[in-house]
């Protein structure tokens, strides 16, 4: 499970060291993908299997169904990490999510975000203004 928040950077080739926290929950093989709200999703192999089983799911004949998965898996990478747990952030996504130097690693229960620090500043500080309010839309969840 993932969870918390770790601010560091990427290095001049576009690397990215997985920070000790996440680790172990990724393994040694990830899928880095465009996520929702310009950041890019990294999961583990496993739950990138059941992510790929419901979006087989998708109707074929549903054109937004079909715009979607062709937009999620078109730029979904999957990545060994290496010895020193680094994986090069490929420059498509780095653009998409307008990542340039300093990021943070963001625990999002099954998966693992990166965001470019100044915009997960701004999405912060917006969501934290209506925190209370969303929680209300959810009363199964058991706080």
């Amino acid at each position: 499970m993932f969870i918390g928040e770790i601010n560091h950077s990427i290095d001049a080739k576009g690397r990215y060291i997985i920070p000790a926290k996440f680790r172990e929950d990724l393994g040694e093989k990830i899928v880095l993908v465009k996520g929702l709200d310009s950041c890019i999703f990294v999961y583990p192999m496993a739950k990138w299997q059941s992510v790929m089983e419901s979006l087989a799911e998708l109707s074929a004949t549903d054109p937004k169904a079909r715009r979607f998965s062709r937009s999620f898996t078109s730029r979904a990478f999957d990545v060994e990490i290496d010895k020193q747990f680094r994986v090069v952030l490929p420059p498509v996504l780095r653009e998409y999510a307008g990542i340039a130097k300093d990021i943070v690693s963001v625990g999002a229960t099954t998966r693992l975000e990166i965001w470019d620090k100044q915009q997960w500043r701004d999405y912060n500080s917006d969501a934290e203004e209506s925190f209370a309010e969303d929680a209300a839309d959810y009363p199964d969840i058991r706080l």
